[in-house]
Order: C-alpha cells, then structure tokens, then sequence
C-alpha cells in the first residue's frame, strides 16, 4: 500500500466508521438522526413534513415519492429528518424539485423479519431515508421546479416508450440494461437470470460505463476532435447519464472511475484501477458512511478488486499464462472474492455463472449497443429502430436459453447459506494467504529465466525451484478448498423450529440434528407473495437445497399460498431448491386449493402422499405424529379438520394444531393421546375460539409461538387467548412484534431466539 496512499487512505477510512460504529456511533447502521428528532417522530407520528421532491414513481396501489432536504413541522417548530419516502394516497402533479407540505403517518423503516430477508433499514440507509410516510396527503406546493431535473425524467420517459415500440416483448430487459429501470422487468426473468449468475448484465455497472463512454469518446476522436473535447464531451455526457439512470451504487462506481480515467487520459497521467477504486469508494463513503454493509456496494467494489488485485495472482497459481487460459481463470477469481459477500446477502452462489459469463460477456457489448443505437435511430425512425436492435434480441434469445439450460439442472447454484462473521474472516485470511502465495509464484516466474542458465548445477536448481512452486500451488489449492468449506459449514446436532414471520399466516421451517429439513405450511394473506420474498431467502440462508418433506395443515391461502409458489418455481427451473414429498391431509372430499397444489406439486417432481390420525413419519431422532384428522374426515371445514402434529426429539415435544378450534380441541381431548408439551404453535394465529383453557390444562405449554400480522383485521391475537396462555404459565412469543422465533433444543435444554431483538 505503500505505492498506493489513496488504497492505505481508503482502509483506514474504513477501519475508522468500523471503530465509530464500536464506540456507540451509527454511521454504518442505525439511525444516526440526533435522539430528540427521533423521539419527536416517535411522539408525533402524524405530523406534517415538508421536503423537496427528487424523484417519484407510480405503484399499483399508490404514488411513491421522494423528498430530500425534509423537516418536520410541530408547533411551529421544524426538525431536520433528512429524506423520506412517502405514498400518496392520491397521484399528484409533481415534478422534481418542488417543495411540497404533506400530512400523513411518519414510521421508521424497519429491518429484515426472517433469515435471508431483504434488509430495507439499511437500504434506505445508504440513501440518508430512515423513515417513510404512509397515507399522505398533498397539502401544498410550489410552481417552481427544477426544469433541468424534469427534461432528465422526460428523456428517460421517451427513450421508455422508444424501447417498449422497437423491443416489444423484449423491451423491461433493454430498459433494465441501458436505463437502470426494472420496474416493468418480469420477476421470473429476474430469477433466470439470478439462477444462472448472469445478473449483472442487467445493472449498469462498469461493463457498460465502460462500453458506453470509451465508445463515445473514440467515436468523438474518429470525427476529428481532439483528446481535451472529446473527453470532456464524454465526461459530461456519462456524467447526466448517470445521473438519468437513477444513480444506483454500482452507477456511482462505474462512472467515478470513468471520470477518473478520462481525466488521466486528457491530463497525460497514468491510470491506476486500485487507486482510482479507493478514490471512488472514500467518495461514496464520505456522503453515505451506510454503503459499507449494503450488498451492491460490497459487490460492486469487489469485482473490481477480484479483476485489479486478485486475477492476476489467481492466474499465476494456476498457470494460466496465455491470453486465453488468462480470460478462463480471471472470473474464478472475480468470485472467490465475492463469494462470502454473495453467501451473506442471497444464501446461494451460481455455479453455473462460471460458464455461462464466458459465453455471455464477450457479446454483451452487442446487445448494449444495439439498444443505445435503437433509442437513438427511434428519435427519427422506429421501423430503423427495430431492425438495429434485432441482433441483440437475437442474442438475448440465446441468454434465456442457456438461463433454462441452467435452471433445468440441479447443480446450477451452490446454496451455501449465510455464513457467521467468522467464517467470513477466516475465509478471507485463507484468500489472502492464497494470494501472497500466487504474488510469490508470480515474482518466481519473472526470475525463472535468469536462473535458467545452461548450467548443470543451474538446471537442478531450476527442477527443485518448479518443485518447490508445485508445492506452493497444491497447498493454495487445498487452502482454498478448506476457506469454502469453512464458509459452508453449518453445526447440526441439535433440532431447530423457525417459526417465520409471513404476516398474517404460518410458515415453519423444521431442522433435525441429521440436517433433514421439513417445512410446515407456509402462506400469508397480508404480504405479497410469500414464496418468493419470504420461504426461498429463509431455506437459502439456511443453506437447505433439499426439503425432506412439506407438511399442509389445510387449504387455506394464508397456509399455502407461498408453498403453491414455491412448487411452481421449482416445476419451472426457477430455484435449484427440491422437496420429496408433500403431505396433505387425508380427507375424503379434496377442495379445488388441495388438487392444485398436488398438481403444482406432481409437476415439480414432488411426491404426494396424505397422512391422519395415527399416521407416524419418523426421520432419524426426531418422530411426526399426526393426531387429527380422522381417516374418515370429510374435508368440508378445513379449519377444524386440519392437521395436527406432534414433534417429538429426546424429551422435547412440540405441538402444532394449524387453524383448528374450540370444537376439535374437545375432540383431541376425548380421544386422548395428548399429553404435556415443551412448545405450542398456537391454534389459528391466536383466536378467541380456539386454544381453550381445557386444551391447555392437557397440553401446558412452557412456551407458546403465535404467529400473524400486526395489522390484521381479525383482532388476532385475542387477548382472552393471550390471558390464558399467560394463566397456563405459558411464554408467549409473537412473530408480529419480534419477527422469525426460532426454537433449538438438544433434546433437554430448549432456547429461544427472536430474529428482531428491539
């Protein structure tokens, strides 16, 4: 770092917010808003606030708005409060800087609920946004706006509909490429293109900075312009383009460092990628501290770092001297740095990546290009348009082909799940080692041919030096190997009960000590689709690729509707994650929502099979006993004819009763076989008519879990139920206040675990 004071400057600058964040100040995370602002929020949620628009969007349900420069207004008084997101409940007339006065509810945004769950606090975080403003209403404005903001918008707004009339069905994929935008973007085009680790095509990262800007800039010189137009023509215009696109973290990234080596370039300066990389990063720092933990940050920087520092020492361990054998081995070590980074955030790594990318990069230009050329010939000419743009939708005929090709397979991803923090650091201490080693290597070839001399005494030496790097090279291998294998590693040996917060619904997530893995329902009426937002992050942070069975309790959507969405995405190629079987309740008559989640189930590979009274599904120490329905139920009132388990591991048993109520709890209580259990999945998300005192007297539950929405409509949990729960001696955990609740035992000792410790 020595030769480099801006990457020694960079380091310190991190080791610093690192040690500030230590000492009891949130810069990286948190609220840093000073704590009388925050506690006058908290007193006056409903207060109104005024701020200047910077960028707005419309949603299905609302209009989306951005305010900078915000305060909140009380009594005459203003507090600064930064930016904040708010939802009109009316769409509006407004334009970028506008000052506008709204009134509405002021709530803190919050973090993730589940393991793998999208962190929102610390997204909006890196953007100075702590809180959003729900049920706005517009109050005020101003006539005066920022016109040079708004014909920003307008460009962006008719490059849209040039791409939607040249593209077609192709066009969410050029906006998402050439414009930043994927609010049209298909979710499952996401997930293909997620699967097979070509994802990043569709961000504007450095790739296309690089493309767009040097391609303009060597256009500008071919007209006759010289070095200082040119570039500073260029500068400018990457510069707005920016801007236009959004401004996403991996923008910022791309075009700093196009900037700074065009500047190089025009002043007759040497470019320096690390140097310039840590410039740019101490930039985005200094203005939002919070990037330091946001995961486009992280992967954005660590690309460039795995291309700048590590390919090359990676190259030189594994021999890779030619060109060729050089463009194979650079993305191996692209990865290996991102690798903890893309276990920590998403769970899972594409394998598949490794591959396809070498097939995909090199014609990434072309499509890139031929969707710049389409947005300007459509100014003039969209017949024109379409007939430029067809070879990039040719070729993105062919990416979704080998996206099928990947999801078809089962080994496409790894999924690793979300390793510890110390996992993290001794991976990276293997990684570095390893590449202090290949530094080695490398510094040893550049000698080889001065020791080489034709020598007797110069060849043995020689042989025992190419020994010696051998040695060097099957010890950084076997490093590697173990620094992942640490990465993966996850202790088993103790039986662990996620309960997930899904709203208002259940999903629970079952763990043995032999690492087999059930789930339990898994649906939500209050948040949209659950299987992708909620299931699939879980299972991956879990690092679960093979659920041994999903249990159903009964047909209601608020229990299955994210299983149904994750059968689907498994029978379409759209997660590497399967199942064996799914078990279903026994009854006679099956209702429309049972058929069609056997169907989505059968067309995903997974086996269908009922269970009922006195059915026992044992797996390894721990045992499934199945104490209702009755064989002979009809299935007419699924609630009350639900399916109700027992989980039994050592001394612990665990009682899960679905949606059944009062009735059939007198039932169970009639026909006998309960008995005391360790822990309660309370009955229909803690309603009045079921969990009765009777019932409880039986059962006694030490700890009790209910799981449903804050805001539901249904006054779950009821409080008489709460009340005799408590009266029971019963701990009661609530997934509405504290998000997943994780019960672990070892067969005697239970613990408990809230996700959300606030």
């Amino acid at each position: 770092m020595a030769k480099r004071p801006m990457c020694l400057l960079c380091f310190l600058m991190v080791l610093s917010l690192g040690a500030l964040e230590l000492m009891g100040i949130p810069l990286i995370s948190g609220n840093p808003l000073p704590l009388n602002v925050q506690e006058q929020i908290e007193a006056h949620p409903g207060s109104i606030i005024c701020g200047e628009v910077e960028q707005y969007e419309n949603t299905e349900f609302s209009q989306s708005v951005y305010l900078k420069k915000t305060y909140l207004i009380h009594q005459s008084k203003k507090f600064p409060i930064e930016n904040v997101r708010i939802f009109l409940k009316k769409e509006e007339d407004l334009k970028p800087g506008m000052r506008i006065l709204v009134k509405g509810t002021l709530k803190r945004v919050e973090g993730p609920a589940n393991p793998g769950g999208f962190d929102s606090q610390q997204y909006y975080a890196c953007r100075h946004i702590y809180y959003f403003m729900k049920n706005a209403v517009l109050q005020k404005k101003t006539a005066v706006y920022s016109g040079y903001r708004q014909l920003l918008l307008e460009i962006k707004e008719s490059c849209r509909q040039i791409l939607k009339e040249a593209a077609g069905k192709d066009a969410p994929v050029f906006c998402a490429m050439t414009l930043g935008d994927k609010q049209e973007l298909d979710p499952e085009t996401q997930m293909r293109y997620q699967l097979a680790g070509i994802i990043h095509i569709l961000a504007i990262s450095g790739l296309h900075i690089s493309i767009l800007g040097m391609g303009l800039y060597n256009l500008l010189k071919k007209m006759g312009l010289g070095i200082w137009p040119a570039g500073i023509f260029s500068l400018g215009v990457m510069l707005q383009y920016g801007i236009m696109t959004g401004g996403s973290v991996s923008t910022m990234r791309a075009v700093t460092m196009f900037l700074i080596a065009m500047g190089a370039r025009i002043t007759g300066r040497i470019y320096d990628m690390m140097s310039a990389l840590s410039v740019t990063a101490m930039m985005i720092l200094v203005e939002s501290p919070a990037y330091l933990l946001d995961s486009g940050f992280l992967l954005s920087f660590g690309c460039v770092l795995g291309m700048g520092l590590a390919a090359e020492k990676i190259c030189a361990l594994a021999g890779a001297e030619k060109k060729w054998t050089k463009a194979l081995v650079s993305p191996i070590a692209l990865q290996l740095v991102t690798l903890p980074v893309m276990l920590k955030f998403f769970g899972e790594v594409s394998i598949a990546g490794f591959i396809l990318n070498l097939l995909v990069l090199p014609s990434v230009g072309v499509v890139l290009t031929g969707g710049m050329a389409a947005l300007l010939l459509g100014i003039l000419s969209i017949p024109a348009a379409k007939l430029v743009i067809l070879p990039a939708r040719v070729l993105l005929l062919f990416y979704e082909y080998l996206c099928s090709l990947a999801g078809r397979s089962g080994w496409s991803t790894w999924i690793g799940g979300e390793p510890e923090t110390w996992q993290i650091l001794v991976y990276y201490g293997f990684l570095i080692t390893v590449l202090f080693m290949g530094q080695y290597i490398k510094e040893q070839l550049r000698k080889k041919k001065a020791v080489c001399e034709e020598t007797e005494l110069a060849e043995e030496r020689a042989e025992a030096g190419c020994r010696k790097l051998y040695a060097i090279r099957i010890t950084a291998g076997i490093f590697l190997a173990v620094g992942i294998l640490i990465l993966g590693y996850h202790p088993a040996g103790s039986l662990k009960v996620i309960c997930l917060d899904v709203g208002q619904g259940d999903g629970i997530l079952v763990e043995t000590p032999e690492d087999h893995h059930f789930l339990i329902d898994g649906g939500s009426s209050s948040q949209s689709e659950p299987g992708r937002y909620c299931l699939l992050p879980a299972l991956k942070s879990q690092g679960i690729s093979w659920l041994d069975g999903i249990f159903i309790s009964h047909t209601d959507q608020d229990h299955i509707n994210g299983v149904k969405e994750l059968l689907e995405y498994m029978g379409k190629g759209l997660t590497t994650i399967r199942a064996g079987y799914l078990i279903l309740p026994a009854w006679a008559e099956r209702p429309d929502a049972w058929r069609e989640l056997a169907e989505a189930a059968k067309t995903a590979g997974v086996k269908v099979m009922t269970a009922g009274k006195g059915d026992e599904l044992p797996c390894g120490k721990v045992s499934f006993s199945v104490l209702w329905p009755e064989k002979n139920a009809t299935g007419k009132d699924v609630n009350e004819e639900a399916m109700v388990m027992e989980l039994s591991f050592g001394d612990f048993q665990m009682l899960f009763t679905g949606d059944i109520g009062a009735d059939t709890e007198k039932k169970l209580l009639a026909v006998g076989g309960l008995e005391d259990v360790d822990c309660l999945k309370v009955g229909h998300h803690g309603s009045r008519y079921s969990t009765t005192e009777a019932f409880l007297e039986k059962i006694k539950p030490e700890v009790a879990i209910i799981s449903c929405s804050l805001t539901n409509t249904y006054g779950h949990p009821s409080p008489e139920t709460v009340e005799r729960l408590k009266e029971a001696g019963s701990q009661v955990e609530y997934t509405m206040k504290n998000g997943a609740i994780t019960v672990e035992t070892d067969g005697k000792k239970l613990k408990i675990g809230r996700f959300r410790k606030d």
